[in-house]
């Protein structure tokens, strides 16, 4: 009897922890390339320039806004007047690789939470490279019950078209003979 109990107790525990669980915000991960046909040090000097991120949708200016050594912020500004504030985790110019953290962030623009990203330049051949952009976070919405266009999927969905865009637009900035 006692055992009896015992494992409808667990059973109903278990059943009330999966139930919970399936509202909880999970980390998402993107990751996205594109082969840009352009050699390695030209993609690089835009890519590994944070103050030049005009190739980022919806980006229309980036500026510097510390310049601590360790952890350098930059003010990305968007075209609807609303901004995002990256911090610089890493900045490897030998690897061709740039990692940065979002400290600030309107869901409204990026339905994304505690973003992270690094984007790397890998030399294909000496006339083409090939981007990837690796980014992690969470849905839009931290809690519960998200509205739909806050949710796991959603949230998923537009980080990746974003990220999408800017690969193309970087792509074509860089195919059509610009810097």
């Amino acid at each position: 009897m006692i055992r009896t109990v015992f494992l409808a107790a667990a059973a109903l525990a278990a059943t009330a922890t999966a139930a919970s669980a399936q509202h909880a915000p999970t980390r998402r991960k993107v990751v996205e390339s594109v082969t840009i046909q352009a050699p390695a040090d030209k993609v690089w000097a835009v890519v590994g320039n944070p103050t030049d991120a005009t190739w980022i949708a919806h980006v229309v200016r980036a500026e510097a806004v510390t310049e601590d050594q360790k952890k350098p912020t930059y003010r990305l500004t968007l075209d609807n007047g609303h901004t995002l504030v990256e911090e610089s985790r890493k900045l490897d110019a030998e690897a061709r690789s740039f990692a940065y953290y979002l400290t600030k962030n309107d869901v409204a623009d990026l339905p994304a939470n505690d973003y992270s990203a690094t984007v790397s330049v890998v030399p294909e051949g000496e006339a083409a490279s090939r981007v990837e952009w690796k980014a992690a976070f969470y849905r839009g919405y931290p809690n519960n019950d998200p509205p739909p266009a806050l949710n796991d999927e959603n949230s998923e969905k537009a980080v990746r078209a974003w990220i999408q865009a800017s690969l193309g637009t970087l792509k074509a900035r860089l195919e059509k003979g610009g810097s």
